[in-house]
């Protein structure tokens, strides 16, 4: 998983005050399946994505690029 992506992901939960917990209930997801998603671990789904855009109100290219 891309650097950039995960410290994107996770500077913008905290920026919209946000724990990893609240955005995972707002997916639908386990709160470990969020985490890995920051961590690099594994990578979100298309669909999944397109939800973290709409949750934290930014764009695809706002998370993925730099």
């Amino acid at each position: 998983m891309d650097k950039i992506f995960c410290k994107n992901l996770k500077d913008t939960r905290k920026a919209c005050s946000m724990t990893q917990k609240q955005v995972a209930v707002k997916l639908g997801v386990v709160e470990s399946r969020y985490a890995n998603w920051e961590q690099g671990r594994t990578e979100p789904s298309i669909e999944s994505l397109r939800a973290l855009c709409k949750i934290f109100n930014v764009t695809a290219d706002d998370l993925i690029n730099n």
